[in-house]
C-alpha cells in the first residue's frame, strides 16, 4: 500500500459511497482504485478479492457487511473512500460514515432507478448537511435507460439534479459536460446540460449572476467558489454516470472528485454539541492542525489479533505517536502508540494524521462507537448530534449448547454489540432470556454464523417469549403461618396482608399498617422481601405481577423461633394466596409501530395488521411514493413481523416499534399461558 503523507489538507477528499445493495459500490471502488493506481488488477465479488470485502463472512456471502476505508492518489490529491453495506439490516455500519465524510455519493442502478435506500441516504446526508452527488451506475447493463432514471432522480430529489457528465455511445464512454459543451451522447447534448450547470451554480452569487445575465455565459474553471457553496447548501447534488465494470465514466469521475468536490477546509463543519440537553451550544470545529485536538470514532472493530480498533475522523489538531488524548469525559487519558491508515483489511503504520484524515487507532479499550477523542479538558463534554438509527426490533432468544457457556456467550456477542450500533443484547429478567435484537433477520443471521465460523462458538436459538404480566382486579385477602419444627430451634413467622388493584403502569406499592408489634419491625424487611419474591414470580403464568399495591396489617411471631427466613416464607405465600383470590389477569404488551413502505402495498399492509389484533391510527404521504402508517399492535402478533413485511413489500418496507402500554390479554391467550404454567403450590 502506498502511503501519501502531505501537509496541504486541501490535497484531502472524503467520499462515502452509500446506496443500496447490488448497486455496484464495491465494485466501483475496485475501479476506482485501479485507475487511480492503487492496485493492479481489479478484484472481483464473486470471487472475494476485492479490497473492500476483506471479512471472511463478506467473501463467503458475496456481499458487504461493513463499512470499509481505501485510499487512492490521482492528481496529487488523497481520496479517502468508504465503501459501506446496503441492506437496510447494516445501516448501523453506513450512517456513521456520513460521520466521516464531506461527500456522500449515492449509487444507483441504472437498470432500477431510485430506490428507498437512495431516499433515506439522500435524506440522512442532508440532516448532516452534507454535499451530496449522485452515482449512476451500470450505464452500459442491457435494459438500462439513463434518460428515465435521471428524470426520475430529478423528479424524487428535485431539479437541482444535473449531470455533470452524459453517457454516450450506448454507455460505453461518458461526455464532460462542466467544462466541455461539444460532443454527441446518448440523449439530451453537453450544451444544454453545461448551460443548465452553469445557471444553477452562479444563482449562488450574485456578482457571478450579474455577469451571466450581462456577457451570456461564465467560463467554469472560475466557478469554483460558487460550486463550493451550491453544493453546501444542497443548491446543486451533481449527477454522474459510469460503468464500474468496463470502467466508462471511471477517469472522469476521479477528476470530478478532486477538481469539484470539497477538501476539508470547504465542507459544511459537523455539529459538535457541548453539553447536553437545552443548555448544549453549538461547537463547530476548525481544520487547523495547529489547534487542539477533536476526532470522532465513527467505527469500532475487534479483531482477533489486533484487538479493538477504533477509526477514527480527524475534525481539529494533529495526531501523532504518543499524543495523549482523552475518551469524552474520561479523567485518565491514554498514549497513542501506534496510528494506521486502512486499506480495506491492511493496516499501514503512519506517523501522524491531521485534520481530513480518516485513521485507526488499535488496543485501547475505552474506545467506543461516536467516541469524541481531545487532549483538552474543556472539551470533555463535547460530542456530535447522535444519529437517528432505526430502531432494532427483530429478535431471538440466544443461549450456548454448551451448560457453562453463558459469560462466553455474552462476551462474543457484546463484541459484535460494541462494532455495530444496531444491535442490542440484553437480559430479559421477565423471561429468563438472552435476547439479541437486531433490523432483521440477514442481520441476526450475519451475527450468529461469525459466532460458529470466526469464533467456533455453537448457540440455540428460539423466538422470544413475549414479556407478558400479570396484574389483579378485585381486592383479596392473604394469610399464611409458616411453622417448621426441626427438633432444635424451629422456624415460626405469620402473616396477615390484602391487596388492591391499581392504575394500569402504577407499578408496585407495598404498605406496613401492623400495629402493637404483632410482627417485630426488624422482621418487616424480610416480610417485604417474601412480598416482592411472590409479585416477581407470578401466580397464574409465571410473569411478574404489577399495578398492585399489597398492604400488611397483622402477623404473629415468636420469642425464640421467629427469623427472617419464617416471615419471608409466610409473606411470600400469602401474597399467593391473595392474588389467586383477587381475580388475576395477564396484561400483554401493546407497542406503537410505525412502518414505511411503498404506497402500493398500503391495503396489504393495514389489512395484516388488523389481522394480528392490530390497529391503525394514521397514514402519511412521505417522498417518492412511499407511504408511513402509524398503528398500535400487541407484541406478541409482531414477533417475525420482519418477514412478513419483506413479502408484502418485495423488501421495500421496514419498521420500529416502541412501547406503550400493557393491556388485559384476550381470553384465549390467557387459558393457553395458564395452561402452560405449573403454580407453585401452598404449604
Amino acid at each position: 500500500m502506498t502511503i501519501f503523507e502531505s501537509t496541504d489538507i486541501a490535497a484531502i477528499r472524503n467520499v462515502a459511497l452509500v446506496g443500496a445493495s447490488a448497486t455496484g459500490k464495491t465494485t466501483l471502488t475496485e475501479a476506482l482504485l485501479l485507475r487511480a493506481g492503487a492496485i493492479k488488477t481489479a478484484g472481483s465479488v464473486e470471487r472475494g478479492s476485492t479490497v473492500s470485502d476483506h471479512d471472511a463472512l463478506e467473501k463467503r456471502v458475496q456481499h458487504s457487511l461493513n463499512t470499509a476505508v481505501v485510499n487512492c492518489l490521482h492528481d496529487d490529491v488523497r481520496i479517502q473512500l468508504l465503501d459501506t453495506p446496503g441492506a437496510l439490516e447494516f445501516v448501523g455500519q453506513s450512517l456513521p460514515a456520513l460521520e466521516a465524510v464531506e461527500t456522500a455519493a449515492i449509487v444507483i442502478s441504472a437498470t432500477s432507478g431510485v430506490d428507498s435506500t437512495a431516499q433515506r441516504m439522500m435524506t440522512h446526508a442532508a440532516d448532516r448537511k452534507l454535499d451530496r452527488m449522485i452515482i449512476v451506475n451500470r450505464i452500459d447493463v442491457p435494459g438500462a435507460d439513463c434518460a428515465a432514471v435521471l428524470a426520475q432522480i430529478r423528479e424524487v430529489f428535485g431539479r437541482e439534479c444535473l449531470p455533470l457528465n452524459l453517457p454516450a455511445a450506448g454507455g460505453t464512454r461518458v461526455v464532460d459536460c462542466f467544462f466541455n459543451r461539444e460532443g454527441e451522447t446518448d440523449f439530451s447534448s453537453p450544451e444544454a446540460a453545461h448551460q443548465a450547470l452553469v445557471e444553477q451554480v452562479v444563482e449562488v452569487d450574485s456578482e457571478f449572476v450579474d455577469r451571466y445575465l450581462n456577457q451570456g455565459d461564465v467560463e467554469a474553471t472560475e466557478l469554483h467558489a460558487p460550486l463550493e457553496q451550491a453544493l453546501r447548501e444542497g443548491h446543486l447534488i451533481p449527477v454522474c454516470f459510469v460503468s464500474a465494470k468496463s470502467g466508462a465514466g471511471v477517469p472522469e469521475l476521479l477528476d470530478i472528485i478532486t477538481k469539484l468536490l470539497p477538501n476539508p477546509t470547504e465542507g459544511n463543519p459537523p455539529d459538535f454539541l457541548d453539553g447536553t440537553g437545552e443548555d448544549a451550544k453549538l461547537v463547530h470545529a476548525s481544520p487547523d492542525p495547529a489547534l487542539h485536538v477533536l476526532a470522532q470514532v465513527f467505527k469500532i472493530t475487534v479483531d482477533p489479533y489486533v484487538g479493538k480498533m477504533g477509526v477514527l475522523r480527524v475534525h481539529q489538531g494533529t495526531i501523532t505517536r504518543d499524543t495523549q488524548l482523552y475518551v469524552g469525559d474520561a479523567r485518565k487519558c491514554f498514549k497513542v502508540g501506534h496510528l494506521f491508515r486502512l486499506q480495506g483489511g491492511e493496516h499501514v503504520e503512519i506517523a501522524r494524521a491531521l485534520p481530513g484524515d480518516i485513521c485507526a487507532i488499535a488496543k485501547v479499550d475505552a474506545l467506543h462507537f461516536d467516541a469524541v477523542l481531545h487532549d483538552a479538558a474543556e472539551d470533555s463534554h463535547i460530542h456530535l448530534k447522535p444519529l437517528a438509527f432505526p430502531v432494532p426490533v427483530h429478535g431471538i432468544a440466544i443461549q450456548p449448547k454448551r451448560h457453562g457457556d453463558e459469560q462466553r456467550l455474552w462476551e462474543l456477542v457484546q463484541r459484535s454489540v460494541d462494532e455495530d450500533p444496531c444491535l442490542r443484547i440484553e437480559q430479559v429478567a421477565a423471561t429468563r432470556e438472552t435476547v439479541v435484537n437486531g433490523l432483521g433477520e440477514l442481520h441476526l443471521r450475519m451475527l450468529l454464523e461469525r459466532l460458529r465460523d470466526v469464533h467456533k462458538f455453537e448457540v440455540e436459538t428460539r423466538p422470544p417469549r413475549t414479556a407478558y404480566r400479570e396484574t389483579i382486579t378485585a381486592k383479596a385477602e392473604g394469610h399464611h403461618r409458616h411453622k417448621k419444627q426441626t427438633g432444635g430451634a424451629g422456624q415460626f413467622g405469620e402473616v396477615f396482608l390484602r391487596v388492591e388493584p391499581l392504575p394500569r403502569g402504577a407499578g408496585i406499592e407495598f404498605a406496613d399498617i401492623v400495629k402493637g408489634g404483632a410482627i417485630p419491625g426488624q422482621f418487616m424487611q424480610a416480610v417485604e422481601k417474601g412480598v416482592r419474591e411472590a409479585l416477581a414470580a407470578g401466580a397464574i403464568a409465571g410473569y411478574p405481577v404489577e399495578d398492585i399495591r399489597v398492604t400488611v396489617h397483622d402477623g404473629k411471631s415468636h420469642s425464640v423461633d421467629s427469623k427472617d427466613i419464617a416471615f419471608a416464607t409466610a409473606a411470600r405465600k400469602a401474597t399467593w394466596v391473595a392474588i389467586m383470590e383477587a381475580r388475576p389477569i395477564v396484561l400483554e404488551p401493546i407497542v406503537d409501530v410505525e412502518i414505511l413502505a411503498p404506497a402500493s402495498a398500503m391495503g396489504d399492509i393495514t389489512g395484516d395488521l388488523a389481522s394480528r389484533r392490530g390497529q391503525v391510527n394514521g397514514t402519511e404521504a412521505q417522498l417518492g411514493g412511499a407511504m408511513i402508517v402509524r398503528g398500535q399492535a400487541p407484541a406478541a402478533e409482531l414477533i417475525a413481523y420482519a418477514t412478513r413485511l419483506n413479502a408484502m413489500t418485495s423488501g421495500e418496507g421496514h419498521y420500529t416499534i416502541a412501547f406503550s402500554h400493557y393491556e388485559p390479554a384476550p381470553a384465549s391467550v390467557q387459558n393457553t399461558l395458564r395452561k402452560e404454567h405449573n403454580p407453585v403450590e401452598v404449604e
